[in-house]
């Protein structure tokens, strides 16, 4: 439903506010998804993005997502992309076929090495590597993922920040991984910046619904999980609905404080469920 704008484009032009979804696994959960999407298209966000399973696992349903969302929706759309895994001429023909389907946006991710032994380590091995690919292949707002704590993976505080920065002076603008404390976000902000680096950063906000699920997400991240809000979070009890309360606030919390600081967005995880998402717009009046 006409041309796809580019995410640089948008962020240049105020706040911005975005939505991740991801493919579902089974072709049944595909209506839930879709359920969603409509749900949330009403809140007007500026882009959504669609993830990309780890060796290209779900490299067709992330394609038929992504291309349903910019033909059948006013949505603009970003396909992540990994280059873990994957020949040269994989990634090429897979933006070639970004290109050809009028999609403008990709995130350009590593990936995490492949866990089957039978999968190729890939010809490229950084980020930075399918940033230039992309690049060459046309002309798309390209963005990067961002760590407000270390990649689990680096050496040092240090040496994570200047690969940061390393990438993002190549690519258009990026996105963090969640977080839940804002003086994360806001040292990788004045890093990159002490480093030359001032692409706009979106940080990346997980709703909190249950305690379990966020404490998965943050062990497969890597990154912290505050004490204070789990103190927060223990304290409702066995109240579901209390514990979902207190996690909405502190994320619209968290929200207000990033925006306050002059965040150039919001991007919302939502995994696949508009209604967390939909009540911190409400709270945050968007």
């Amino acid at each position: 439903m006409g041309a796809q704008a580019r995410i640089h484009e948008l962020l240049a032009a105020g706040p911005t506010v975005s939505f991740e979804f991801f493919p579902p696994k089974a072709e049944a959960d595909d209506a839930a998804l879709q359920q969603t999407i409509k749900e949330l298209e009403p809140l007007a966000p500026s882009y959504v993005s669609v993830t990309y399973g780890a060796g290209g696992s779900t490299r067709e349903r992330t394609h038929k997502i992504v291309a349903d969302i910019a033909t059948g929706t006013s949505l603009t759309a970003m396909a992540h992309l990994t280059c873990a895994a994957h020949t040269r001429v994989e990634l090429e023909g897979i933006v070639g076929r970004y290109r050809d389907a009028g999609i403008r946006n990709i995130l350009a991710l590593g990936g995490d090495p492949p866990a089957d032994e039978g999968l190729p380590a890939g010809d490229l091995e950084h980020a930075l590597d399918l940033v230039r690919l992309v690049r060459a292949a046309g002309d798309f707002s390209i963005g990067v993922a961002a760590f407000p704590e270390p990649h689990p993976r680096s050496p040092s505080l240090e040496a994570d920040r200047f690969r940061q920065a390393e990438k993002l002076a190549e690519a258009d603008f990026a996105v963090t991984q969640l977080f839940f404390e804002a003086r994360h976000y806001f040292d990788l902000i004045e890093s990159l910046r002490g480093l030359g680096v001032d692409k706009p950063v979106v940080p990346g906000i997980m709703p909190i619904e249950r305690l379990a699920q966020i404490e998965r997400m943050v062990a497969l991240q890597g990154s912290e999980f505050p004490k204070w809000l789990r103190r927060k979070l223990e304290a409702a009890g066995d109240d579901p609905a209390e514990v979902r309360r207190v996690g909405l606030a502190e994320a619209a919390r968290l929200c207000r404080e990033l925006l306050d600081g002059g965040a150039p967005g919001l991007h919302f995880y939502t995994l696949n469920r508009s209604h967390a998402t939909r009540d911190i717009a409400d709270l945050l009046g968007l």
